[in-house]
């Protein structure tokens, strides 16, 4: 097994969850994130076995992936209460809701079953066959960059029709829609910020703006932005009436008016003009605002009418007191996820480790997202010329910001340096190494 040095805060981290793991399999979590970070071609489990020297005891490392499965609440936890104290939110707290597909192939996956394809491609593949995940991630504005993802928690969405088919004797967890699941990870992130004098948002598509979600948001105190349908039954706010003139009963929530955004939208009266920060630059956006209740949200809401190239938009906050900058830019930064699903898939190889257990299938995907989220807190205070390499093409010199490829690469490069040259007794002959090191890196890197 290797015996690897790992810098921090993923040290840090690994050293925590060590005490929340069996001691046969705690000490094969470090050595199994440097072959996660060494892999290469084919993400498979065992393509994270080679690299971390685990022979032997590879059926440990297998029991260790479902443990993490297990305990997803408990890792997800100790990990952003480390991410907090070293990354500053801004004035609020802001996290996104989606879910994203990872393709399985074979009959015998767990809790596999036929969904539908977000990206269909030149093929025009409507449907895939594999897992689907509904995943929480926290949404940060680096210094120097744009907004980043910084993925939590996920869960895995099984049909009631995929449930059915499968054999008694193989673990299923309760039925859960995906609104139930997102309801949930909300619950769990309320838990984790209790206390906090800092408002809590949680942005999502229209998929996630309804009745289910909106309700345990409001329940918990969480301001939920997200879009609105274009024929949603909106009602005007009801008239507020002094103490001494209401009548018998509670106040009137919704009120009688019934509102139409296609007619809104249509009249040219009460546009204007904001100035917001969206997609790494300061643009000017054609808004109408107003306030309305809406009874899948449980009350007011402030509703938001974006004039684009392609026609109007629809986005709301239930946070009635929401700036229309603030909401504009909210969802812009929601965006940052989509960019997370894409290199979670693309550079870690999440949906490649072909398991079949629930469990298994579930910690070897956190694995890839807690594998992304550590290599992204340990760059977040890197300058941008010590995480791209790129001596050997001196004509691209273009500037730009670090990819999360190129964060990785970085961090690869630190721990097999520290690897060949632990041990080195002469001063001299290590400084000679380093440099040598340095040219071997960027070959074979």
């Amino acid at each position: 097994m290797t015996d690897c040095t790992l810098p921090d805060p993923i040290a840090s981290v690994l050293s925590t969850w060590e005490f929340f793991l069996d001691a046969r399999q705690s000490g094969l979590l470090s050595p199994l994130f440097f072959g996660m970070l060494c892999a290469h071609g084919r993400r498979t489990a065992t393509s994270w076995f080679r690299p971390a020297g685990i022979t032997k005891d590879f059926r440990r490392a297998y029991y260790l992936l479902g443990s993490l499965g297990r305990k997803t609440q408990t890792f997800a936890s100790l990990l952003f209460t480390k991410l907090r104290r070293c990354i500053d939110p801004g004035p609020r707290w802001l996290f996104a809701l989606d879910d994203t597909p990872t393709q399985r192939y074979g009959p015998c996956v767990e809790d596999a079953g036929r969904h539908h394809n977000p990206t269909p491609g030149p093929a025009q593949q409507k449907f895939l066959y594999g897992h689907v995940w509904v995943t929480l991630a926290w949404m940060v504005q680096h210094p120097c960059y744009h907004t980043l993802g910084l993925p939590l928690l996920a869960s895995m969405y099984v049909r009631q029709a995929d449930r059915e088919r499968f054999p008694k004797d193989k673990y299923c967890p309760p039925f859960q829609t995906k609104l139930e699941q997102a309801a949930d990870q909300i619950r769990w992130l309320k838990e984790r910020l209790a206390g906090t004098d800092k408002p809590i948002w949680v942005v999502g598509d229209g998929a996630y703006s309804k009745r289910p979600v909106l309700r345990v948001a409001r329940q918990e105190g969480v301001v939920f932005i997200g879009r609105l349908r274009k024929d949603a039954a909106l009602c005007s706010v009801p008239q507020q009436l002094p103490e001494g003139q209401r009548g018998p009963g509670r106040p009137p929530i919704y009120g009688k008016e019934r509102f139409s955004l296609a007619k809104r939208a249509g009249q040219s009266r009460g546009w204007q003009v904001v100035v917001c920060r969206q997609y790494q630059k300061q643009v000017a956006k054609t808004v109408k605002s107003f306030l309305a209740t809406w009874r899948p949200a449980g009350g007011v809401i402030r509703v938001v009418l974006v004039q684009e190239e392609t026609g109007w938009l629809a986005y709301f906050s239930t946070d009635p007191e929401a700036s229309v900058e603030a909401i504009l830019e909210a969802v812009a930064d929601r965006t940052g996820e989509e960019q997370v699903f894409c290199d979670v898939k693309e550079v870690e190889g999440a949906g490649q480790q072909q398991l079949r257990d629930y469990h298994a299938n579930v910690g070897a995907f956190h694995w890839n997202l807690w594998g992304y989220t550590l290599v992204e807190g340990w760059a977040w205070e890197k300058p941008a010329e010590t995480l791209c390499d790129r001596s050997l093409c001196p004509w691209d010199d273009k500037p730009r910001r670090p990819s999360h490829r190129d964060r990785r690469k970085s961090l690869q490069r630190q721990v097999l340096q520290q690897q060949f040259l632990q041990g080195w007794p002469q001063q001299e002959w290590k400084e000679k190494m380093a440099v040598w090191w340095q040219d071997v890196g960027r070959w074979l890197l």
